[in-house]
């Protein structure tokens, strides 16, 4: 049982109490070393019984603050709240709020040292996705000014080349200026009313000679004259869309599809970008919108993708007060939701 100050005050005043009742009803039978003897007891007694009590309410207190913190420190949390015999209500509070600060530092501690990480890892994937167009370029160009300018048909493969690789490093370095903007929440939605239906078929015209390549087939679960309006920054939803299905036909499988569909509610369509591909595995879903996190790490680099077509597309989706669901099964394929608010009149 915890006894606050005030009742353990009452304690020790009461054992002071009766020490003394006793030694003054017994003062008169004793000789003069007697009292000298009986003084001295009452001293030490009430010694004890005071500095028991700082013990009990201060020290042993300030110990088991200092171990709390460090099992925080330990990130022990569940174990860092000790229970001690005596308790006082302000050293309960301070210790409590101590426990609670310590808390918070260690895990703003622990976040930074995984900010750290994570900026060590952006860091060298940046330099990893910036180093493969530039060296590219780079070595077509040098081709170039050691003779091979001379001859038109190689000079104009390797400019070719070279532009295209060129055309690669500004995609990225555009990429990477959208998610920073997005982090800073400096991007501002240029909301209105648009027929999405129009909108797919025009990303689905942008991307058939890619799918095709692949033998994949897209399709729009919609009868030819539907209309469907919703309120939202169409160039951004556009970007959300063809990053979407490029990304299902990257890694889609051949002679396979994909499907575009609208599910109505109350205030939102509910769109779904659905492929019957390779599929996710359950560890990786958490992760594919990370920046140039890539589920096959031994896949070839695709030189038309900056790896950011995701994330960026996360930050759009976000932008406008909704987020993106994903269901996969390895081998069955997979599909990703979103909700967009219908037209505003």
């Amino acid at each position: 049982m915890n006894l606050n100050s005030r009742t353990l005050a009452l304690l020790i005043s009461l054992a002071v109490a009766l020490v003394l009742t006793a030694f003054l009803a017994l003062a008169s039978y004793f000789s003069s070393q007697g009292l000298i003897v009986a003084l001295a007891f009452v001293f030490i007694s009430c010694f004890l019984l005071i500095h028991f009590s700082y013990e009990a309410l201060v020290f042993r207190e300030v110990k088991n603050v200092y171990s709390s913190i460090e099992k925080i420190k330990r990130q022990e949390y569940k174990k860092a709240e000790s229970r001690s015999l005596f308790t006082s209500d302000p050293l309960t509070k301070i210790k409590d709020e101590i426990y609670q600060i310590t808390e918070k530092k260690q895990k703003e501690i622990d976040e930074l040292r995984h900010l750290q990480v994570m900026r060590r890892e952006f860091l060298a994937d940046v330099s990893h996705e910036l180093k493969t167009p530039i060296f590219a370029a780079q070595g077509f160009i040098h081709t170039l000014l050691d003779g091979a300018v001379d001859d038109p048909n190689v000079r104009d493969k390797f400019l070719e080349k070279a532009a295209k690789s060129l055309d690669g490093l500004d995609a990225l370095v555009q990429d990477l200026i959208s998610i920073s903007q997005f982090e800073k929440g400096v991007v501002t939605m240029q909301k209105r009313n648009f027929d999405v239906v129009l909108l797919v078929r025009e990303v689905f015209e942008l991307l058939e000679q890619k799918a095709a390549s692949q033998h994949i087939k897209l399709h729009l679960d919609l009868n030819p004259d539907h209309k469907i309006m919703l309120y939202a920054d169409r160039n951004r939803i556009r970007q959300v869309f063809i990053n979407l299905v490029d990304n299902a036909i990257k890694y889609g499988r051949k002679n396979g599809n994909i499907w575009i569909s609208f599910v109505e509610g109350k205030k939102k369509y509910t769109i779904s970008v659905k492929d019957d591909g390779k599929g996710i595995a359950q560890e990786h879903i958490n992760r594919i919108f990370e920046r140039f996190y890539r589920i096959d790490k031994s896949r070839s680099r695709d030189t038309s993708s900056t790896g950011l077509g995701l994330a960026i597309c996360k930050h759009i989706v976000e932008a406008h007060r909704s987020f993106i669901a994903v269901k996969s099964e390895v081998g069955k394929g997979s599909t990703l939701q979103f909700k967009l608010s219908k037209a505003k009149y």
